[in-house]
């Protein structure tokens, strides 16, 4: 595993863990406010949701965060062309 992979690898699984944490309480102030949303969109299209921008920016919006729909976007993408839907043949 390259450096990037490992560093990545690390990356999501703080993300992973720090929403395992949260669970269905949604995000708090200091979860909008230190977020990277990339990782953010990876999460979420690792796990095969559907795409979450505008609820995040619904739970962030009450502390005036604004969430980065651009880097979400490319997280998601990213996460989706990683961990592509497949279905058995």
């Amino acid at each position: 595993m390259s450096r990037t992979s490992a560093g990545r690898a690390r990356t999501i699984s703080a993300a992973l863990a720090a929403a395992l944490v949260a669970g269905c309480a949604g995000m708090s102030e200091a979860d909008c406010r230190g977020v990277n949303w990339y990782d953010v969109g990876y999460r979420d299209a690792r796990f095969k949701l559907q795409n979450q921008d505008a609820v995040h920016q619904q739970q962030c919006e009450r502390y005036g965060v604004k969430v980065d729909v651009a880097r979400y976007g490319e997280g998601f993408r990213q996460g989706r062309w990683d961990f592509p839907d497949r279905t058995p043949l």
